[in-house]
């Protein structure tokens, strides 16, 4: 594998761009900052969207689509939104050969647009709460990009609702957090995620507060994988977002928007992959088990098939390799650069003596196991890679996160982790020092870990990181 990929203790970028190359998961888009996504990789994020749609469904939020092209009119209404993207936004000037009467722009996020349309539909409390999610691409302007980290042009879901209180708008900005976000990213992408609040620099545009889901990357660096913004009565008032409560009085609602993307691909690549490729889990492989035929004759091609039809009726997800004229160690190769958690080899020899070889992509171990006994022995070992991989990143989170007692000793603790500081000890200017040296607060927790409700809570607790 030394002549497929570039160490990771040697060039971690350089791993990092060969691992999306050689297991053909993207590829650089003729414009700048665009990317390609190729099967491989869109399989993966498929996976996403469909453990994250079933999660964000069991909140009661419904999908729906909202267009592209938003009205550059849209964006000033709220100071702080337009401000805070104005950078990165892309427009349309011309259509049809004609200048346009009022530019457009290519959606960066959706609350301008969506607010518009809150608007019309909420009249009354008995609207409330107003739940909308859509899965989607948007567009911002980037100097230096990615693939699946850093692109001018990503997908993703972003939410969008509207409450009757601030309260039911808290409740439901941490629900997201937390039933939603953590919960699929710590049993399904196997990565321990940190939960916190953004410091006021790290705050979304035209937000009240906004929390985020932090992880740790195998070359100590942090990546947010996913943020819920609690966005008070800010865009309420600039869309008029009205509606008549119990009491007969016209009131603003409480909004909220949350969002995850493609970045949380380029964190299932640096979270758990290793020199030989990705390592994916069980539980988010669109390939779970890998029936490779060795040799190939009629007896071994038909066991294989038989072993690929019991394992795929048995719930699996299931791929057969029954290519002859394609070396066995070249496909070997490439099932360990996509990642594929269980491999089942099926030769001659296996079946002359009634078994499989099952080699496990996590553990990089193999066994012989009698064919009648292969369901059984591939479900236990998908269930035992989960798990180990997500002991693996908690055991390398822990080991990597130092505690400081300065702004200094926190800036020197991140060159390797995280760097846990009392938030009094560092505050605003402290953060505006870490910044200069290349870290950032990631999140801030009160003590005993939870998520505080503000930033006004006394005796948080700050996570310093350098960061992608």
């Amino acid at each position: 594998m030394a002549n497929v990929l570039t160490p990771q203790g040697e060039d971690f970028p350089r791993w990092y761009q060969d691992v999306v190359a050689k297991a053909q998961l993207a590829e650089n888009g003729p414009a700048k900052g665009q990317q390609v996504i190729r099967p491989t990789g869109f399989a993966l994020w498929e996976r996403m969207v469909d453990e994250m749609d079933a999660r964000i469904k069991e909140t009661g939020t419904e999908n729906a689509s909202f267009p592209l092209l938003i009205p550059e009119s849209y964006f000033r209404r709220e100071a702080d939104h337009v401000e805070g993207f104005a950078p990165e936004l892309w427009t349309v000037t011309h259509a049809g050969g004609k200048e346009l009467e009022e530019k457009l722009a290519v959606r960066p996020t959706s609350e301008t647009i969506i607010g518009e349309y809150m608007a019309k539909w909420v009249k009354s409390y008995r609207d409330l709460p107003l739940l909308l999610n859509q899965w989607c691409n948007v567009m911002r302007y980037e100097l230096r990009t990615r693939l699946f980290l850093r692109s001018s042009e990503f997908l993703w879901q972003e939410g969008h609702t509207v409450h009757e209180s601030y309260e039911d708008a808290h409740e439901f900005t941490l629900r997201i957090l937390h039933d939603v976000y953590a919960d699929f990213m710590e049993n399904v992408l196997a990565l321990p995620v940190l939960r916190g609040i953004k410091t006021e620099a790290e705050r979304f545009a035209g937000a009240l507060n906004t929390f985020a889901v932090e992880a740790l990357m195998r070359d100590g660096k942090a990546l947010q994988m996913g943020t819920s913004h609690e966005l008070g009565q800010n865009f309420a008032r600039a869309f008029d977002i009205q509606f008549q409560g119990k009491d007969g009085q016209q009131a603003h609602g409480w909004t909220t928007s949350w969002g995850t993307s493609t970045r949380m691909v380029g964190g299932l690549i640096m979270g758990h992959g290793d020199d030989s490729g990705l390592r994916v889990p069980p539980r988010l492989a669109p390939v779970q088990a890998y029936v490779m035929v060795v040799k190939d004759s009629d007896e071994v091609q038909g066991a294989a098939k038989q072993v690929f039809d019991e394992l795929k009726s048995s719930g699996l997800r299931v791929k057969l390799d029954h290519r002859a004229d394609v070396a066995f160690g070249r496909r070997a190769v490439d099932a360990e650069l996509k990642g594929y958690p269980v491999r089942i080899e099926i030769g001659p020899r296996d079946l002359k003596n009634g078994e499989a070889t099952l080699v496990s992509r996590v553990k990089g171990v193999k066994e012989t196991v009698p064919l009648g006994m292969l369901a059984e022995a591939v479900a236990a070992a998908l269930e035992g890679d989960q798990q180990a991989l997500f002991d693996e990143a908690l055991e390398r989170r822990e080991r990597l996160t130092a505690d400081a007692a300065t702004v200094d000793e926190a800036v020197e603790a991140a060159q390797t982790g995280y760097a846990r500081l009392p938030w009094d000890a560092c505050g605003v200017e402290g953060e505006q020092k870490a910044a200069a040296a290349g870290v950032t607060v990631r999140v801030l927790q009160r003590e005993d870990g939870s998520v505080p409700d503000s930033l006004d809570e006394p005796g948080l607790i700050a996570y310093l990181a350098r960061s992608y």
